[in-house]
């Protein structure tokens, strides 16, 4: 009979799926990016068998466990895995490449599929990704598009990868657009180690002779943390300076933030904690400005007020090459003119 075999993350690519045993939860806070959740303990079975085990005797937990896991496996068969060719082959791992992941792997080898077994499981892996993190950033030449708020970087980088360049979408991994009013609307961000799990598998993806796209971003993106090797290459690379016009900028600003526009309250709260910093007179005049739907206006005051004097210290700083960048001059951010933009990027 077939019997699965132990292989390494690096082997990854040679299997048709990744299958996630571990519970919900586990696999909600980080896994590998494309894998298959199939629990062989749901999260408040996982909870009971631990508790069997502490509190009773591991005996008990596992003959609890084994009789949990062979239902769900069976569950599994019927209904996820019951279209599978006989030629499928399916990696599986759990939390230390141990019971749970062994139990499903050996029945799917048992079947006759390829079945491989990820050694160490998730833990194993995540060390990959911590060491990977630090040592990919530095193969690639970036390019970083600089820019004030609202002057279209986002979407300049959206065109750039509809021109097939490689780019990466910092704000778009972490579910967040930069800033103290960047949470989107019913996005949560996701957990650190899912972020990470997500920029190793962006990363390992380009082709390290050809440059990749990426916006400035500080040390954090809302709640999440770049980590320090990404940072330093990006801030030791050339630069793209995008120079907009307040109107546009303005304009841009209230489509992609449309959703304070619906909701005043809203914005109200996430102003809240410029207090410390602008006082309580200015938040009332913003608060009031938004009260009163004057969105132009309010945007321009955040702008000139908090965001361009933001913008100015942290990449004088932290973008020595900013001096040396190329400097890109739209009248509009419209379609023709970010296709022109791009363009320009990909050929300097």
């Amino acid at each position: 009979m077939r019997e699965a075999i132990d292989v390494t993350v690096a082997q990854l690519a040679d299997y048709d799926d990744i299958i996630d045993v571990r519970s919900p939860a586990e696999y909600a806070e980080d896994h590998i990016p494309g894998a298959i959740s199939a629990p062989v303990l749901d999260n408040e079975q996982r909870a009971l068998v631990g508790t069997l085990y502490v509190q009773v005797s591991p005996f008990e937990a596992k003959k609890r466990g084994a009789a949990l896991i062979s239902r769900n496996i069976a569950l599994h068969l019927e209904t996820l895995f019951r279209e599978k060719p006989k030629n499928w082959r399916p990696l599986v791992y759990c939390w230390r490449g141990g019971e749970r992941s062994g139990a499903m792997a050996h029945i799917l080898a048992q079947i006759g599929w390829q079945t491989g077994r990820l050694e160490g499981g998730y833990k194993t892996y995540r060390r990959h990704v911590i060491g990977e993190l630090q040592r990919l950033p530095a193969n690639f030449a970036f390019r970083v598009v600089c820019g004030a708020t609202g002057s279209g970087k986002s979407r300049l980088l959206h065109v750039l990868r509809g021109q097939s360049a490689q780019v990466l979408d910092l704000e778009q991994l972490a579910q967040h657009r930069g800033s103290l009013l960047g949470n989107l609307p019913d996005e949560p961000q996701p957990a650190q180690k899912m972020f990470d799990s997500l920029l190793w598998d962006a990363l390992r993806g380009f082709d390290a002779q050809r440059p990749v796209f990426v916006e400035a971003e500080s040390k954090k993106i809302g709640a999440l943390v770049l980590p320090d090797a990404l940072l330093q290459a990006m801030r030791a690379a050339d630069c793209i300076l995008l120079d907009v016009q307040m109107p546009a900028r303005v304009k841009l600003l209230m489509e992609d933030y449309a959703h304070f526009l619906r909701d005043p309250h809203l914005l109200e709260q996430r102003l809240a904690p410029l207090v410390e910093l602008h006082g309580n007179t200015v938040i009332a005049e913003w608060k009031a400005l938004a009260g009163q739907g004057k969105w132009e206006d309010l945007v321009e005051d955040l702008l000139v007020r908090h965001y361009d004097p933001a913008y100015r210290r942290s990449t004088s700083v932290n973008f020595l090459s900013l001096k040396d960048a190329m400097v890109l001059r739209p009248d509009t951010l419209d379609d023709t003119s970010l296709d022109k933009m791009a363009a320009q990027c990909r050929s300097g």
